[in-house]
């Protein structure tokens, strides 16, 4: 039997703009690159925003593939891959001419993947895109179109969660696991599969039940009781569980998911001040969702009045936090104000400490569900000795006009670091904002 031709991708700008590595994930199967493409990339060469990284890195990659060599009939992308080249822009094919604008980039991607897919008969031609409307114009004229795959989680209903739940738990080992200092071998639990690392459980018996982590340094459950940080106190099991981690100085790697009001970044904050001791510095950030692909350059005002508006939700929270640690009303806002003074607390969007050094911070990343998977590692390997670094967000809420529950950069971290020893995981599932607003969430 023969094999089967390699298929014949088409990739649209945003596919760049998301991964700039996206060359090399095609295996054996061939690559072509709109001309318009490039005049699109070109647009966004210049600035310090995570697009403008992404489309440098792939015009050198494609230079590095390239070498000496014209693209003309592609070249070799490198081992057991196939071939790379780029198309320039042709007349609209009559099956699309009087349906589509041909001034827009998007019908030229388009048309360029069509034309092709007349001319390879005898191979699938597929044009990727993480432009829903996109793909949807390009299936109405009977083309195959896909999103890029490779860094989705491909089963968001089976996401780790943090904890489990062990029932029938006997009475005897649940009071062994409160008392027992060493903590409680995991071969005593029920459990059908394996305990991961820094995993919590609650243990149950009808009335009587314990919490407890599993520890990977002597591989034992141990029994947690409720604590309390920087005046907040954890109003349910999933928020215990969370301050837990968050306050664990063995634990270097913090992911808090839930839906609004459930006090993701409340505990984080409230963690990061507990512990301020033991860093030089809280940092505490938030991506900026552009408008149109607009950088915050296109925003009237300096540096902070553009971000102010976006960072606002983080000051509320520490609002809060001073609210109840300090009773005395003339000296609420001054005990923090002198952290961000002294910059040991800094608030500031995700875009503003590319180039940083991360050692010895405590790093709080607020709305990570509108990073994609990329950024999320460019930022955690940024990580030096001494640093914690915390994500929090919500997976189902997603500002980003190409990311969704599978894509994004915080389903793709908890799903891709389950199990790691520095790392844990817990999802917040009650709200506790106030009763109206967890109506609001759960109804509307």
């Amino acid at each position: 039997m023969a094999a089967k031709n390699p298929k014949l991708f088409v990739l649209d700008t945003n596919v760049i703009l998301h991964d700039s590595s996206c060359l090399h994930q095609f295996q054996e199967n061939d690559i072509v690159i709109p001309i318009c493409v490039l005049e699109e990339l070109d647009k966004f060469k210049k600035g310090n925003e995570s697009l403008n990284f992404h489309a440098r890195h792939f015009l050198k990659e494609m230079d590095k593939i390239s070498g000496d060599n014209a693209f003309n009939g592609g070249v070799p992308i490198g081992k057991n891959q196939g071939r790379l080249s780029i198309r320039l822009d042709q007349k609209f094919h009559p099956d699309l001419r009087s349906h589509f604008e041909e001034s827009k980039v998007d019908h030229k991607i388009l048309n360029t993947a069509y034309c092709l897919a007349k001319e390879q008969r005898s191979r699938d031609v597929v044009l990727v895109t993480k432009d829903v409307n996109l793909r949807m114009k390009a299936k109405a004229v009977h083309l195959i179109a896909e999103d890029y795959r490779t860094d989705h989680v491909t089963d968001i209903s089976k996401i780790y969660k943090g904890y489990r739940f062990e029932e029938n738990v006997s009475r005897e080992l649940i009071t062994r696991l409160c008392r027992e200092p060493n903590g409680v071998p995991t071969k005593n639990f029920r459990s059908r599969s394996k305990f991961l690392p820094n995993e919590f459980v609650v243990a149950r018996n009808k009335d009587v039940s314990a919490l407890g982590f599993f520890d990977p340094a002597d591989l034992m459950v141990h029994h947690i009781t409720k604590v309390h940080a920087s005046g907040i106190k954890p109003r349910n099991v999933e928020q215990m569980f969370a301050l837990h981690a968050l306050l664990n100085e063995d634990i270097r790697l913090v992911t808090v998911s839930g839906k609004a009001g459930t006090g993701k970044t409340l505990l984080a904050l409230a963690a990061a001040l507990e512990r301020r001791d033991n860093y030089k510095q809280i940092f505490l950030s938030r991506p900026i969702v552009a408008l149109s692909n607009k950088d915050l350059g296109y925003l009237p005002g300096d540096m902070h009045e553009k971000v102010n508006p976006y960072m606002q939700p983080l000051y509320d929270n520490l609002g809060v936090i001073q609210d109840r640690l300090i009773d005395n009303p003339e000296r609420k806002g001054k005990k923090f104000q002198k952290f961000l003074d002294d910059e040991k607390l800094v608030i500031s969007p995700l875009a503003y400490i590319r180039g940083r050094s991360l050692v010895d911070t405590y790093f709080i990343v607020d709305e990570a569900q509108n990073l994609t998977p990329h950024e999320v590692k460019t930022i955690i390997t940024r990580a030096g000795e001494n640093t914690k670094m915390v994500f929090t967000g919500d997976i189902f809420q997603i500002d980003h006009p190409y990311l969704d529950i599978y894509s994004n950069g915080l389903s793709y971290l908890i799903d891709k670091m389950q199990g790691q020893r520095l790392y844990t995981h817990i999802f917040l599932e009650k709200g506790e904002r106030s009763e109206l607003a967890e109506l609001a969430s759960d109804r509307l």
